[in-house]
């Protein structure tokens, strides 16, 4: 007999359709799996196997032989576990064939029948639009929540048997709560370990009336959120350049629709996905720490293709602390990502397209003692220009934003007065880029060469000041064009909508300090 199973296995950040074929034929009682399946998709049959007989079935006596097509792409996990357990109930005449064409089947199994939740599920579904698709209870929220076909839900293979054989009730919206939380606890736990160890930061309670003084840093954090543009902090210890950069994602809007989907999506492929297991809302803060290799930082590996901090920091923040301590080739590896908004990796057997569009912020010391001011460094020139080397020009290029942040005094320190809050802050953010998306269709920070003339026309003094700038040297083409997308958010931010003006140009300008001369001036002013 033959059976075919619809299914879904995860590549990258993605699912892809696999069809589980099964036959179970006349010949000495054996199991084969074919199909490019990795070592855990090929475990599937001692896991199937046990399953079945947990359930009260029968192991067939037959040669099976299991097909996952198709078979010029890569399987791997145990998300095909139940489709191959269906297909051979189907093989069997246990299952009628035709109940399986309007269903697909993702999840793992136990060794006593109960269906598992996996990583993946959002993925997975959404490759499975045109089929009602049955998930494990623990994966039901962020399956129903991610994708517009019926979902369901059954605690154990003996359960989908009886629903596919028109004798039981398959669950969806009016599932006992309780038993999808009893059921994904351990995932639970899962989730919350792997958040700990890849420092994604809880920041719900930080709030930017905390930071005390800066003003110059608290109007670039506003900046790089109303236009999307990549900032830079730079200054000594103490300064308070990681507490700024936590409260940044604080002031970004809520995530829109497509947006949330494709944020799930990749938390989901490592199961990181939201606390509530829902669609991620709010903007994804990412810090890895500076001893990340490169696989971890742009994603890759062998068979899983695991996407990396640029993928999960995805409409987002990634902050990278300690700018100068990670290596350079890692650092070097970001300018692509950076440009593009998308991660291209390309192995022997595979090649995969991730997304990496993220805001980053990074935070660095002047130089290895971190003072870098004069009569207090004790650096040499030999160790700053070793220092500064670790940052290759066309990186510093790419952010629009390179901020000085000094040590806030003593009156500062000790002042009563709290500034503005994420809220009040977070409102002229979310208007500024309103004005944008109604102009522009996109983010300041994204405007084309030919949407700046469009939608960022100079002023005659402007102009004048701009030209000057670049006859001296002091910017690149590319400078250039940034400090021009800079300036269109300062002015959007200032409620002028229609020309930037000569202060709105200084501005930008001012807050793209020059690392290399900033180095030996005291607390590296403009």
């Amino acid at each position: 007999m033959f059976a075919s199973v619809r299914s879904a296995t995860l590549l990258g950040v993605r699912g892809s359709r696999v069809d589980v074929e099964v036959h179970a034929g006349i010949g000495l009682p054996g199991f084969t799996v074919v199909g490019q399946p990795d070592e855990v998709c090929r475990e599937s049959r001692d896991r199937v196997r046990a399953a079945l007989m947990s359930s009260g079935f029968v192991w067939p006596t037959r040669r099976v032989t299991v097909n996952l097509a198709p078979t010029g792409d890569r399987k791997s996990g145990a998300c095909l576990d139940l489709a191959i357990a269906i297909g051979l109930l189907a093989s069997q005449e246990i299952v009628s064939v035709e109940a399986l064409g309007e269903f697909a089947f993702v999840a793992e199994l136990g060794l006593d029948g109960s269906l598992r939740p996996l990583r993946g599920a959002t993925p997975l579904v959404l490759a499975l639009t045109d089929r009602k698709t049955i998930v494990a209870p623990g994966n039901f929220a962020e399956a129903r929540a991610a994708t517009p076909s019926e979902v369901f839900c059954a605690q154990n293979l003996f359960d989908v048997v009886e629903c596919l054989a028109g004798r039981g009730v398959w669950h969806n919206e009016d599932h006992d709560k309780k038993s999808t939380a009893n059921s994904s606890l351990k995932c639970d736990d899962r989730r919350r370990e792997a958040t700990s160890v890849s420092s994604n930061k809880q920041i719900d309670e930080v709030d930017l009336a905390d930071v005390q003084g800066q003003p110059v840093a608290r109007q670039a954090l506003e900046i790089a959120a109303a236009g999307a543009h990549h900032l830079l902090l730079v200054g000594p210890p103490g300064a308070g350049k990681t507490m700024l950069a936590e409260r940044l994602v604080g002031l970004l809007p809520p995530l829109t629709n497509d947006e949330a989907i494709a944020t799930t999506m990749i938390h989901s492929s490592v199961h990181l996905e939201s606390p509530n297991a829902g669609l991620i809302r709010r903007a994804p803060y990412r810090a890895p720490h500076h001893s990340s290799s490169m696989v971890s930082m742009v994603g890759g590996g062998t068979a899983l293709m695991r996407p990396g901090e640029i993928s999960l920091a995805s409409n987002g923040v990634l902050f990278l602390d300690e700018l100068g301590e990670f290596a350079p080739t890692v650092l070097d590896a970001l300018r692509q990502p950076l440009e593009q908004g998308i991660v291209r990796l390309a192995r022997a057997r595979t090649s995969v397209v991730m997304p990496a569009k993220f805001l980053l912020v990074a935070a660095t010391n002047p130089c290895p003692c971190g003072e870098g001011s004069p009569g207090v460094c004790t650096c040499d020139d030999t160790a700053r220009a070793r220092y500064l080397r670790r940052f290759s020009g066309p990186l510093l290029d790419r952010f629009d934003l390179r901020v000085a942040v000094s040590r806030p005094n003593t009156d500062e320190l000790v002042s009563p007065q709290r500034g503005e809050s994420t809220a009040e802050v977070a409102g002229r953010v979310a208007a500024a880029r309103e004005l944008a998306f109604f102009r522009s269709g996109c983010a300041n920070s994204a405007l084309s060469r030919e949407q700046l003339d469009n939608v960022a026309p100079l002023s005659r003094t402007a102009e004048k000041l701009l030209r000057r700038e670049l006859e001296n040297g002091r910017l690149s083409g590319r400078g250039y064009h940034r400090v021009r997308r800079v300036a269109r958010t300062v002015a959007d931010l200032d409620g002028a909508p229609d020309v930037v003006n000569e202060e709105h140009l200084s501005l930008a300008l001012m807050m793209r300090v020059d690392l290399a001369s900033g180095l030996r001036t005291r607390e590296l002013k403009f």
